[in-house]
């Protein structure tokens, strides 16, 4: 999932007081005021439930439980009226994944110029083998990157004049620091500061393999986090012909501090010559051999899709998509104990609430003038390939798909106050969201905390790199009822619950919240329908010429 809910002043928490009534207006589309009037947050409350329950074990991608989710939103779908959209008349779009999971007899060993030291699998260690071998050994020199990034739009080249070829790669999370918002799109992560990103270019320049350092401040999440996502089985697309890394992993800072200690080198030294242009890679006096045994498992991936035809003769062949995936990290085994993830939080509220979207659409007298696809994903705990997959293999055109809204760990919150939308600044539909969002006694508040990178975390993304306009609606810091202290009391006690087995379903939520931004999502969905004009990126925007090359 997407921690932008948690980094956005973390605030996960239960909120008294009525639902305001929303009145769209005068000129508010056929249908919608009736589709709006239609969610139940008590229906989104009882899917919560139950794709957080035991039976479904973490909803993991490719495991049964997981199967179980799927089949349960196709009969959510269909049971609402939804037309299937999927492969072969049915609700399901299947596609080849490839599981990996690093088994316990996998070792990691650092020889440095005092010592070797054998690095801990979980506790000092994480990494797996991405080109699909059951068996890999490395023995391979090591090269501090920096950031490992080439942007030549910025001019910066970490690769610049170094050979990595067969080399494991020691490099930083994130991208250099800048308050320009022309370089580096200053405090605002880029995806060159993601770790997926990381992988990708040190596959393309021919790296071995990569170990990340790891920083909470830098990551924006602590090592417990890394822990509990890379300790079970790490799925890819199966068809995915980009090269790909021997081995990819993160290691603990205090191990990164020991055997660049050892070395005559400091981490913090690094880090501060790594963040200054002019850096140059720093082949380093270290040396790692590393045995990865794997299991390989193949499986099918199964997104589920249903759709509303729109209204309009002429612009149903264009549409509008609802996203949220399905899976979570399913179960892992501690100690000889089973751990269920259940995942209620992230993403068991944005699947019930596309569901409820689907019924309550479904239900009102007119729907909007194009078509509206409705989709929940799987994989996205996995690196967003459900959403890549679907974004890759649309029913419809990337061209003509004028915006995709996404929910993904919508706390349920009682009543919120304020509405944030990251990316939606960047379109031109930003002030029909603006006044949508003031319509629904909202307010939108900018997206908090850009530096930590929470647009390229949700499967929106999958869709931005594809020339759509897409975005996550989130709550904001203000709930009806709850002061700001106990706002931040409450979500720092989540923080603590995400990805961890204790992200359960409670009979305390409030899934008010979830209404409110359901609702929230239906007004969009029937106004966007309503344009002229697909949704296009503002001028100079990131995805802006992706969507340009789509649409010609």
């Amino acid at each position: 999932m997407r921690r932008a809910w948690l980094v956005f002043g973390l605030t996960a928490l239960l909120v008294c007081g009525s639902l305001p009534v929303f009145a769209g207006g005068a000129d508010a589309p056929a249908g919608m005021n009736q589709a709006i009037a239609g969610v139940q947050a008590e229906r989104i409350r009882q899917d919560v439930k139950y794709l957080s329950s035991d039976e479904l074990e973490g909803r993991g991608t490719g495991a049964p439980g997981g199967e179980v989710a799927a089949r349960y939103i196709a009969k959510g779908f269909a049971d609402a009226g939804l037309e299937p959209a999927g492969d072969n008349g049915t609700y399901f779009q299947r596609f080849g994944m490839v599981g990996i999971r690093t088994l316990p007899e996998s070792s990691i060993a650092v020889t440095t110029p005092k010592r070797t030291l054998d690095l801990k699998l979980l506790d000092d260690v994480v990494f797996f083998n991405l080109d699909h071998r059951e068996k890999v050994d490395l023995d391979s020199d090591v090269i501090f990157m920096g950031y490992g990034i080439t942007a030549p739009e910025f001019g910066w080249d970490d690769y610049a004049g170094v050979d990595v070829k067969g080399k494991i790669l020691l490099m930083l999370v994130n991208e250099p620091p800048s308050d320009d918002p022309k370089y580096f799109s200053g405090k605002a992560l880029t995806y060159y500061g993601r770790w997926t990103y990381k992988y990708e270019q040190a596959a393309r320049m021919g790296a071995a393999g990569v170990l990340l350092i790891h920083k909470t401040d830098m990551a924006s999440y602590g090592w417990q986090v890394v822990r509990s996502s890379w300790s079970g089985e790490n799925s890819s697309l199966a068809e995915d012909s980009d090269p790909k890394l021997a081995m990819a992993g993160w290691v603990h800072l205090d191990k990164a501090r020991a055997m660049l200690g050892d070395a005559g080198l400091d981490v913090d030294a690094l880090m501060a010559a790594a963040q200054k242009k002019g850096f140059r890679p720093m082949p380093l006096p270290l040396h790692i051999k590393a045995h990865l045994v794997s299991s390989i498992r193949h499986f099918e991936g199964a997104n589920v899709i249903g759709k509303l035809t729109g209204s309009d003769p002429k612009l149903k062949d264009e549409a509008i998509f609802f996203t949220g995936h399905y899976d979570h990290l399913g179960v892992r085994m501690d100690g000889g104990k089973k751990l269920i993830y259940h995942g209620a939080l992230d993403n068991g509220t944005g699947t019930a609430m596309v569901m409820e979207i689907a019924r309550a659409m479904a239900a009102a007298p007119a729907r909007p003038k194009r078509t509206v696809y409705i989709v929940s994903v799987t994989a996205e705990e996995q690196g967003l390939w459900g959403s890549y997959y679907l974004a890759k293999h649309p029913p419809v055109a990337p061209a003509k798909i004028s915006l995709d809204l996404n929910y993904d760990a919508v706390a349920p919150l009682g009543i919120p106050k304020i509405v944030e939308a990251a990316g939606s600044e960047k379109t031109d539909f930003d002030g029909i969201l603006l006044r949508t969002a003031k319509e629904m006694h909202l307010k939108l508040q900018p997206a908090q905390h850009l530096e930590n990178g929470g647009y390229y975390r949700s499967d929106h993304f999958s869709f931005a790199r594809m020339g759509v306009p897409a975005f996550s609606l989130s709550p904001g810091g203000e709930f009806s009822g709850h002061s700001k202290k106990w706002v931040h009391e409450h979500g720092e006690a989540m923080w603590h619950h995400y990805h961890q087995p204790e992200d359960v379903y409670s009979d305390e939520d409030d899934y008010r919240c979830n209404q409110k931004l359901a609702q929230l999502g239906i007004a969009l969905a029937y106004r966007a329908g309503e344009l002229s004009a697909p949704v296009q990126w503002k001028a100079g925007e990131e995805f802006e010429r992706a969507r340009k090359e789509s649409q010609r």
